[in-house]
């Protein structure tokens, strides 16, 4: 299900109507925007049995099945990473077999920034020599780390936030109470993988109000209790959720200050938390795609909050 982003989508269905395709495609923007489900989307639109380029794919055909799943035998998607030189090649040789059944081969690199330099370097040469009817399409939130000639050679798309009122209609269509309405609409921040999570998985929201709670009680303590606090936080799975958790609250902040002034939140200027949201998204950046030392990045985070 596509929430906003219907610019994109009818820009898409244009070029498919009239046969003007890019053979790649880089789909880049925050994270739990939508990136990859529009993606599927475009791919089960090329592909679906049904199809006249006219309408929505028609989702109950087998071919639409079976790409939303990932399992269908002329998509290649590619969602492990670090992605490596093997997963190219493979790639590669997917690309280079005709069609099974879909009259488009067609391949998925979600996170594609995270290729090695090696992978990318392997990667281009497709891009520089597309062979038959496949569509690229590279999914990132963070395409500067993309190599200056892949960047060149496909159709870059920029995702934004969606208006609030989309998420609003989505959370009405699947019968959210008023309590998590108001919650989710206010988390999500225009990001509807942020609101579809929420509502499918309730324990989620659950967890998001605990972290912040968990951060109000650390912004309010001394720095050595920070430091024994991101020791353990360093060692959580899920470390970068929480981190993308308290990046959301302190834009809620920033947004509600600039509406409303300093009611809520006097000891935090306009200033600073420009600084906290920045080096939060550092962070975030550091520990996905370096080998930083997660305590030692988080420790750096403290002195700023």
């Amino acid at each position: 299900m596509i929430i906003g982003h219907q610019k994109i989508w009818q820009f898409l269905k244009k070029t498919a109507q009239q046969n003007k395709l890019a053979h790649a495609y880089l789909f880049y923007g925050p994270e739990k925007i939508g990136k990859k489900t529009l993606a599927l989307e475009f791919i089960k639109l090329l592909n679906c049995q049904n199809t006249d380029f006219k309408a929505k794919p028609c989702q109950n055909c087998r071919s639409c099945r079976d790409i939303q799943k990932g399992q269908h035998p002329d998509l290649f998607l590619i969602q492990n990473f670090p992605i490596q030189i093997s997963q190219i090649r493979e790639l590669i040789w997917r690309l280079s077999l005709k069609p099974y059944s879909a009259p488009f081969k067609a391949a998925i690199i979600d996170q594609a920034h995270l290729m090695t330099k090696d992978s990318q370097s392997c990667f281009l040469k497709t891009l520089e020599e597309p062979k038959g009817k496949a569509i690229l399409i590279l999914i990132s939130e963070t395409p500067q780390l993309l190599l200056p000639t892949i960047l060149s050679r496909v159709q870059k798309i920029r995702f934004l936030p969606v208006k609030k009122i989309e998420i609003e209609n989505y959370l009405r269509k699947n019968m959210v109470g008023e309590k998590e309405f108001q919650a989710i609409t206010k988390i999500s921040l225009g990001r509807p993988g942020v609101a579809k999570d929420l509502v499918t998985i309730p324990q989620k929201l659950e967890n998001y109000q605990k972290a912040i709670k968990e951060l109000i009680q650390i912004s309010n303590s001394d720095l050595s209790s920070r430091f024994q606090y991101v020791k353990d936080l360093s060692k959580q799975p899920n470390l970068i959720e929480i981190l993308n958790i308290w990046l959301s609250h302190f834009r809620n902040i920033l947004i509600e200050k600039c509406l409303i002034g300093n009611i809520r939140y006097p000891d935090y200027s306009l200033e600073k938390l420009k600084n906290i949201l920045k080096k939060i998204q550092s962070t975030i950046f550091l520990i996905s795609t370096t080998n930083v030392n997660p305590r030692l990045a988080l420790e750096i985070l403290m002195l700023e909050l």
